[in-house]
């Protein structure tokens, strides 16, 4: 977002400054130009002024005594300055010019100046010279006049290589104000976009904490803009009634099985006691009877290990999960036989780290190989395997047992609470296993994921960060 923000305003600060650019660089160049022309039209008319009588009274002793000293000036103009200059009559031909080659005025880059001239009226401006444009010259034409008819024309021919100097000079000044006005920009962009985007960044963290079960994750006071610091305070006063009313769900689920499983003992007990009184042929009832409350008992223990889970802090650090799934594989082997399972154990070349609460962990895998010892059938095996992955910066323990499986929609609903296939309603097991295990991974950081085993089966991945 920070990203797109800043973009998003330099965008548009590089249009602002494009626009203000281009004219002022269009009107650096015109300026340039028309400081020149204007030189060039004094010039001109001040020729134009030596020209009347030499022109005007040809043949005459004094009018080629001035005509003389018009062919010095013009030859003088010439070799300081580097601009041709002439004094053409009304043919194109010169009457004098420097430097002497030039033939005609009518001809080449001056014609249009020269006809204009011709009228009696001083040429129009030239077009704008630009840097790129080469060979180009700027040509400016003054009539002279004797008694109110137009004799001659002067023309002059600038070169444009000063000119374009110029301009590139103006024009680097201004690219390089243009640059510091960028770099200003993009200083003033990043403090803004930091600014604006400090809190939502912090709230993005909190709400990621909170997703993934830090429910005490808070936003910070910060700066900012007020909006955005209202939204925050509002978010943490949200946040503070939702962690309370989980607390006060858990606390009732968990005061509520605690409270339950004393009644629930004493109504075994007497219904234990009725039993050693009923007549013969009710053994079926009372044993049904003693089934059904050691599922109430079973149901009222999973619920309260479920509320200690959501409600208990664990602290997760780098554990070698290794060494955590060999002990606990080691601790399910007995009841595995007992059951006519195979239970075994992949261990890897090394040692792979995770960061995770050790006693979550092992009370989560211990949940999920219960899990699979239940419906892998009396002799097919469970194999458990702690893996690199699955993907990066992860490391997993992966229970395969080789039950029934499940359906794809089926995979959808495992580690719902109480959810439990109809296919398999006649396993023990009150349909909580599962979702403590997920609530004590999901505390530290980790995951519980479900996928079909081959040939037949399911696979329960137990993923947690790695520590590299």
């Amino acid at each position: 977002m920070r990203t797109r923000l800043l973009g998003i305003l330099l965008a548009l600060m590089a249009c602002v400054l494009i626009a203000l650019g281009l004219p002022l660089a269009i009107s650096e160049a015109a300026a340039e130009q028309q400081r020149l022309v204007v030189d060039r039209i004094d010039d001109t008319a001040r020729f134009a002024a030596l020209a009347q009588n030499p022109v005007g009274q040809s043949g005459t002793p004094t009018a080629q005594e001035q005509l003389s000293t018009l062919t010095t000036e013009l030859r003088r103009y010439y070799n300081v300055y580097g601009i041709k200059a002439g004094v053409f009559g009304l043919s194109g031909k010169p009457v004098t010019a420097d430097p002497a080659e030039w033939s005609d005025a009518a001809q080449g880059e001056s014609a249009q100046a020269f006809l204009e001239a011709l009228d009696g009226r001083r040429s129009h401006d030239p077009a704008q010279a630009w840097p790129w444009q080469s060979h180009r010259e700027l040509v400016v034409a003054s009539p002279v006049v004797w008694d109110g008819d137009v004799v001659a024309v002067v023309v002059t021919e600038s070169p444009t290589g000063a000119l374009d100097a110029r301009i590139l000079r103006g024009w680097l000044l201004l690219a390089g104000g243009e640059a510091g006005a960028v770099l200003v920009a993009v200083a003033a962009a990043v403090l803004l976009t930091g600014w604006v985007l400090r809190p939502v960044q912090d709230l993005d963290k909190v709400t990621h904490d909170i997703a993934t079960g830090r429910l005490a994750s808070r936003v910070a006071p910060a700066g900012g803009p007020p909006e955005l610091r209202r939204l925050a305070r509002a978010f943490n006063e949200m946040a503070d009634h939702v962690e309370q009313v989980l607390d006060q769900q858990r606390a009732f689920v968990a005061d509520a099985s605690h409270q339950l499983r004393n009644p629930l003992a004493a109504l075994m007990l007497r219904v234990e006691a009725m039993g050693m009184e009923l007549p013969e042929g009710h053994e079926d009832e009372l044993a049904g009877v003693r089934v059904e409350g050691r599922r109430l008992a079973s149901v009222l223990d999973d619920l309260l290990g479920l509320a200690v889970a959501e409600h208990a802090g664990h602290g997760a650090e780098p554990t070698d999960l290794s060494a955590l799934a060999a002990v606990r594989v080691e601790g399910w082997t007995a009841l595995a036989g007992e059951r006519g399972v195979g239970l075994d154990f992949e261990e890897p070349a090394g040692p792979l780290l995770g960061l995770a609460d050790p006693v979550a962990f092992g009370s989560a895998l211990d949940a999920v190989i219960d899990n699979a010892l239940k419906f892998t059938p009396e002799g097919d095996r469970v194999r458990v395997a702690v893996l690199d992955g699955p993907g990066p910066g992860r490391v997993a323990v992966a229970v395969r047992d080789a039950g029934p499986g499940l359906t794809e929609e089926e995979l959808g609903r495992i580690g719902d609470r109480f959810w439990r296939s109809p296919r398999h309603q006649n396993v023990d097991g009150s349909g909580l296993g599962l979702s403590i295990a997920r609530t004590l991974l999901a505390a530290s950081g980790g995951s519980l994921e479900f996928s079909p085993n081959e040939p037949r089966g399911l696979t329960v991945t137990l993923a947690v960060p790695s520590v590299r």
